[in-house]
């Protein structure tokens, strides 16, 4: 039986103003491979509408219109709401977690390739209730646009060559500080890249109040307390692309905040930011493949985007220009946050490096699927590049003198304030952000 719902459409879907995005190929190739895909994410990335350049129907679970009618369908008949040209987007499906059972089954029922595409901006308790999916449902995490996406980057160096340890030498457009501070500010959200600059930043703002006022009661239907909750964004956003710890956060907000959150409350909060995509781990790691430190070391925890970090601590263009020491960090947010789009595209992950014995430190490490890695160091101004040059021979040097662990393809600096791309003569690759893409 058919059921005709709101929202449900049979022609091409793809709105009028989408830039595309890098996920878009992922999408496809999936597409091709599984029954379904899931595009799951933060609130306003543009997952809805990359889903739905890739779809021929649609059905918004989350539209208010008929008091909710259609979520309310798709409680009663989750199978029901399936029904329409393939793929059909079901959008926001986590508001009814039951439809991940009925997509695997009708998966398994029709038993071809490309039938449906979730989207989702949290993670329920009860996904898969019967069932995980694998094997019919392949998941994509999507995040807020890349600079090379948004068009702030020329993209005339690919991540993946950077592998092959080659450059060519070249001029690029340079950034001032001022506008790499706008595009912190803005940060990747669609819905940004339109508005004036003098705007910039009332979206993250808008993100932070809807998240305290009602994302974090909503996810699971618990109220929680929003003092709190403000303090231990606050207490992130200040310890933002940094290794701190549950104890640091805790001792932070004690001494940073009205609020105090103990052991347990913290815990619970940090995983609801993580179901509602809101903050990401960026994990170690560790060149000897058999170690089990890659997982066992403390990893960084940063905001799916850094204008959250900006939003959470109420600072403006101006206060971030005199406190350059934290825009610092922000800036590796921002580097971090455009290194794992463009990582997971190629099939790649970001880590970090820590040596406790040496004390051997690296911002980034990029490691492809096929074991290969490069050693990346984020620095905002030009001047700081030699030290970072610096760091990273004197760390390739104990990589090549350890028979226990793997080499790096390439030593790479990623700066922010520079005009060109280039190999120096001692080897390191030194690429402007702005000059990245996939």
């Amino acid at each position: 039986m058919y059921i005709y719902i709101r929202g449900d459409v049979n022609m091409n879907l793809k709105p009028e103003k989408y830039k595309k995005r890098i996920i878009d190929q992922q999408i496809e190739k999936y597409l091709n491979i599984f029954g379904a895909v899931c595009v799951e994410g933060p609130k306003w990335c543009g997952k809805t509408w990359s889903s739905l350049t890739h779809s021929k129907s649609v059905i918004y679970i989350g539209d208010p219109e008929g008091n909710f009618q259609n979520r309310t369908l798709a409680e009663i008949d989750p199978k029901g709401v399936l029904n329409g040209d393939s793929p059909r987007l079901i959008d926001e499906w986590q508001e009814v977690p039951y439809l991940w059972d009925a997509v695997r089954a009708e998966v398994d029922f029709r038993g071809e390739k490309g039938q449906f595409i979730l989207t989702g901006s949290s993670t329920p308790k009860r996904k898969g209730v019967l069932h995980s999916g694998i094997g019919r449902i392949h998941t994509l995490r999507m995040k807020t646009m890349s600079l090379y996406e948004s068009l702030d980057s020329s993209g005339e160096v690919s991540l993946l060559s950077l592998f092959d340890n080659e450059i060519k030498t070249n001029l690029t457009k340079q950034f001032s500080l001022k506008e790499l501070i706008e595009l912190v500010v803005r940060g990747g959200w669609p819905m940004s890249l339109e508005q004036d600059k003098d705007f910039y930043g009332e979206i993250p703002k808008s993100y932070v109040n809807t998240l305290l006022n009602t994302d974090i009661h909503e996810i699971d239907n618990i109220s929680r307390n929003k003092d709190k909750f403000e303090a231990l964004l606050k207490s992130l956003a200040r310890n933002e692309s940094t290794l701190a710890g549950n104890r640091v956060l805790i001792n932070d907000i004690n001494k940073y905040e009205k609020e105090s959150i103990d052991d347990k409350t913290l815990v619970e909060y940090l995983n609801v930011l993580e179901r509602l995509f809101i903050v990401e781990n960026q994990n170690a790691f560790d060149p000897n493949y058999r170690s089990s430190k890659r997982v066992a070391r403390t990893p960084k925890r940063h905001f799916i985007d850094p204008s959250l970090a900006v939003a959470a601590l109420g600072m403006s263009k101006e206060m971030l220009l005199n406190d350059l020491e934290y825009f610092g960090f922000l800036f590796e947010a921002l580097v971090i946050r455009d290194l794992k789009i463009y990582a997971e595209s190629i099939g790649g992950k970001v880590y970090h490096y820590k040596h406790h014995d040496t004390n051997h430190e690296l911002d980034a490490v990029v490691e492809l699927n096929d074991g290969r890695w490069i050693a990346i160091e984020v620095k905002l101004g030009a001047s700081q590049i030699d030290d970072a040059a610096e760091n990273l021979l004197k760390i390739n040097n104990y990589f090549v003198n350890n028979e226990n662990t793997s080499k790096p393809s390439a030593l790479v600096v990623i700066c922010g304030l520079s005009k060109a791309y280039y190999k120096r003569k001692d080897g390191v690759i030194v690429v402007p952000i702005t000059a990245l893409k996939p």
